[in-house]
């Protein structure tokens, strides 16, 4: 088992996780399911920690499942991860979180990524979904969240073919925000993460909380959402009158 699977640097209001299993390509083992899971939560519940960057060392954001420790094992693949969903688990932090994807980010760094809030990725980054290669299915959201991006016919072609993705695709495809030099996206991520951090938390959480839940109602019903939401919030708010 890995001593330190993570990487955590807390510094102005973001916390920077850094995934550090480089010589296997940032494959989530065990020990890191756990450790990314506790983490994300962690994080998540302090008041001084306002935006989160998640980034991997090495040439790797994530290469997905440990497909090694799982075959050794002995046990099914839902018996060894079902109870480290990591994908529900990125979702349902109130703290935006950014991926800064390093490098590949394959079947479950790609999920990983697409619970994201923002990802920005480098220039030599690249994407993959392998489950029709390897035989199992997606079930931390990627068969579901990728198509609601890019739409059903390009998410098909993707995720049957299991063929790769490249950073700049990605973006023209609409599920990278912006693509940077490889040099540039520590800098950049945490650029970003600062201009979230800058504002007050708990407004920040509402405004992330209203786009991700109205996104998963038809669009009538979500627009009826919203204004209930901005109806209730802002009969509580008094701005300052100007000269």
């Amino acid at each position: 088992m890995d001593e330190a699977p993570l990487l955590i640097e807390l510094a102005d209001g973001v916390a920077t996780l850094a995934l550090d299993r480089p010589a296997a390509l940032n494959a989530l083992n065990r020990a890191l399911r756990a450790t990314l899971v506790d983490s994300l939560l962690e994080m998540d519940a302090r008041p001084d920690i306002r935006a989160i960057v998640l980034t991997g060392r090495g040439r790797a954001f994530c290469a997905g499942l440990d497909v090694k420790e799982l075959g050794q094992s002995g046990n099914n693949v839902t018996d060894n991860i079902g109870d480290r969903d990591i994908g529900a688990t990125v979702t349902a932090l109130k703290t935006p979180i950014i991926a800064a994807v390093n490098g590949l980010a394959v079947t479950g760094g790609f999920e990983i990524a697409l619970s994201c809030d923002i990802v920005l990725a480098a220039r030599s980054a690249w994407f993959q979904d392998t489950h029709a290669k390897i035989g199992l299915l997606p079930g931390w959201g990627l068969s579901q969240r990728l198509p609601r991006v890019i739409g059903p016919y390009r998410a098909k072609e993707i995720s049957l073919s299991a063929r790769k993705v490249t950073a700049d695709e990605a973006a023209q495809l609409g599920f990278v925000s912006r693509v940077v030099s490889d040099d540039e996206l520590p800098g950049e991520a945490r650029a970003a993460a600062m201009a979230i951090a800058q504002w007050p938390a708990e407004h920040v959480a509402r405004i992330k909380s209203l786009i991700d839940r109205g996104y998963a109602m038809p669009f009538g019903e979500a627009l009826r959402f919203e204004a209930e939401e901005a109806r209730k919030r802002n009969a509580k708010v008094t701005l300052p009158a100007r000269a």
